[in-house]
């Protein structure tokens, strides 16, 4: 199995869990890091470039390589990342023998739905991936941060700062 296999959405996604026997859970283990009720007056978000699809793990890959390179610069309570898509879509494939000799062994396309092998999240040209929310002095470690996030992510991505209303800053918002 290769990711590259599963980068470019074909068909109509497949979400339908209830039906899916065995289907993983997601490997994202938190959406929110840091401190959400401090007071930031930066947002930096890495934006997709492309329509791809981002495996499950790649989501979680980029969010621990964000959390380590920010918090290699800042404190824990002067940042809040937060990780937006949530891997929806189950990956399935028809498991195949490629070797010598496999011919009588493999079925071929009977029974051909597939075992479930992952999750993955669409994510739309302009779509936000990541946001960190900082303080003016920890906008470059949050710029870093997210280059290297977008390292562990298929296709391109762009980091926008942007400045929050008012000089005084807003509290995060978290959804609910």
């Amino acid at each position: 199995m290769r990711g590259k296999n599963y980068r470019r959405p074909k068909n109509r996604p497949y979400v339908r869990v209830e039906y899916i026997h065995g289907a993983p859970q997601p490997k994202i283990s938190k959406f929110v890091i840091g401190n959400p009720r401090a007071t930031y007056t930066h947002r930096v978000v890495l934006i997709a470039e492309n329509e791809v699809q981002a495996r499950h793990n790649a989501l979680e890959a980029a969010r621990v390589a964000a959390n380590k390179a920010i918090a290699e610069s800042l404190s824990e309570d002067s940042y809040l990342l937060q990780v937006f898509p949530y891997p929806h879509i189950v990956l399935r494939e028809n498991k195949m023998i490629a070797t010598a000799g496999a011919d009588r062994l493999q079925e071929g396309m009977r029974k051909s739905f597939g075992k479930p092998i992952g999750r993955a999240a669409i994510l739309r040209p302009g779509q936000p991936v990541m946001q960190v929310l900082v303080q003016e002095g920890g906008i470059e470690a949050a710029k870093r941060a997210l280059k290297v996030a977008a390292s562990k992510l298929p296709t391109t991505y762009k980091v926008l700062v942007e400045e929050l209303k008012g000089a005084e800053g807003v509290q995060a918002e978290l959804p609910i």
